[in-house]
């Protein structure tokens, strides 16, 4: 048997010790989320889930986690990914303002912004005001749980699977794995057709990973991919879809289980998957 086979058979055990280990921690806290509360008790140690399965499968591979991507790396890979959430964001919610699918300022939440940040402003400063304290203080605490999935995912899974297959493929699979660890919550609590927003979520999830995958191998580092899920989820959660005016049928196209943010993130996939193909990624 050559090398290079058992070396790939060893990869693929250790893939395989991964993956039933998160999903054995996962369901835990699944269940309480599920059938108990969706309180951050459940969630925040869900989102560690990742991590603390990639410890445990070093261990028993009897590998150091001094093995993972810790180095920071580059400043302009960190910048980079923590600015490419913003941006197909922005382009999402821009095209559903602009075509009139939802819309644009939603007033109770400027009234809301306004008193917890006891400004008497224009709208312009006070959406810049937020957008500054999401962007720092909101990515911070957001940064604390998803460390956790990250160092499980891109610091330790993709780097698993570059030992067997090529980026695209790579990015590809830990997409989906991906998203079917987020299904038994987009199912209980997406609120609408579960196979339509299982579907939309599952594109966009995948389209990030094509972006993520690049940038963590790009940078040989976790940390931008930890940027870059940051900034997904605030200025998503905290600021673009609380602005927006539900018209009649805006829910078909905002937020992760509408259509339009897949739409953007799989038009960026494409534009990163040919990136890392022309760079030798």
């Amino acid at each position: 048997m050559s090398t290079d086979t058992i070396e790939r058979r060893k990869a693929w055990t250790t893939i395989t010790i991964f993956l039933v280990i998160v999903t054995a921690l996962s369901a835990v806290f699944h269940y309480a989320i599920v059938n108990l509360n969706p309180t951050s008790l459940y969630v925040g140690p869900l989102m560690w889930c990742p991590a603390l399965a990639a410890f445990a499968t070093l261990a028993i591979r009897g590998r150091k986690l001094s093995s993972l991507p810790w180095r920071w790396g580059k400043w302009r890979f960190n910048l980079g990914a923590f600015a490419m959430p913003i941006l197909y964001v922005a382009i999402a919610y821009g095209l559903i303002w602009g075509l009139g699918l939802g819309g644009f300022p939603d007033p109770e939440t400027l009234a809301e912004w306004a008193g917890e940040t006891g400004l008497d402003v224009s709208t312009p400063v006070l959406i810049g005001v937020m957008v500054v304290l999401i962007g720092t203080i909101g990515c911070i605490r957001a940064a604390s749980t998803i460390v956790g999935e990250e160092i499980g995912w891109r610091g330790f899974f993709v780097w698993e699977l570059r030992k067997v297959m090529p980026f695209g493929a790579v990015a590809l699979f830990s997409g989906v794995i991906w998203a079917f660890w987020h299904w038994p919550i987009v199912v209980f609590y997406g609120g609408g057709e579960a196979w339509l927003q299982m579907s939309a979520f599952t594109v966009m999830i995948t389209g990030m990973s094509v972006i993520m995958t690049y940038f963590t191998f790009k940078s040989g580092s976790l940390w931008p991919a930890v940027f870059f899920h940051a900034a997904h989820n605030v200025y998503f959660d905290k600021l673009f879809n609380p602005l927006t005016i539900d018209t009649g049928n805006t829910s078909l196209w905002t937020g992760e289980y509408g259509l339009m943010m897949p739409a953007v993130t799989t038009v960026l996939a494409v534009i990163f998957w040919r990136k890392a193909k022309a760079e030798g990624l």
